[in-house]
């Protein structure tokens, strides 16, 4: 499996482990279960806060939020395409769930690979702020 399916595939495992359309999510568990199990609900909840941080952190320093918009503006244009040649139907508010998860996850998934992408078109790699 290539990198930027790796973490794209990560990206969609975070973002539908919080939140997804069938019963099998942590929001879900947590407004159900989340009081008898409160120091499991932390553990978990503190474990999905730290995927975000990570893939919030990557992709803020890599495409920022101008880059955000527009990997999501693209993403919108290519849904908005498939509805008008008819492959795509917006009336299944499960099947739309599943389609937001995908689009903010190819976001994110973009944003943590682009550093990648760039150092391969450009020669070039990004570095943090570092004094030698």
């Amino acid at each position: 499996m290539s990198g930027f399916a790796l973490r794209w595939l990560f990206a969609f495992i975070l973002l539908a482990a919080t939140y997804n359309p069938t019963q099998w999510n942590y929001t879900s568990w947590v407004m159900e279960n989340g009081s008898e199990n409160l120091s499991i609900a932390v553990l978990c909840g503190l474990l999905l806060i730290v995927g975000y941080i990570i893939y919030m952190r990557a992709t803020m320093r890599s495409i920022g939020v101008f880059g955000m918009a527009l990997v999501l503006g693209l993403v919108g244009a290519l849904l908005w395409v498939a509805y008008d040649l008819g492959w795509l139907n917006f009336e299944n508010q499960t099947a739309n769930t599943w389609i937001g998860l995908i689009a903010m996850s190819i976001v994110l998934g973009i944003g943590l690979s682009w550093s990648h992408v760039r150092r391969r078109l450009s020669g070039q790699a990004d570095m943090d702020d570092v004094d030698e």
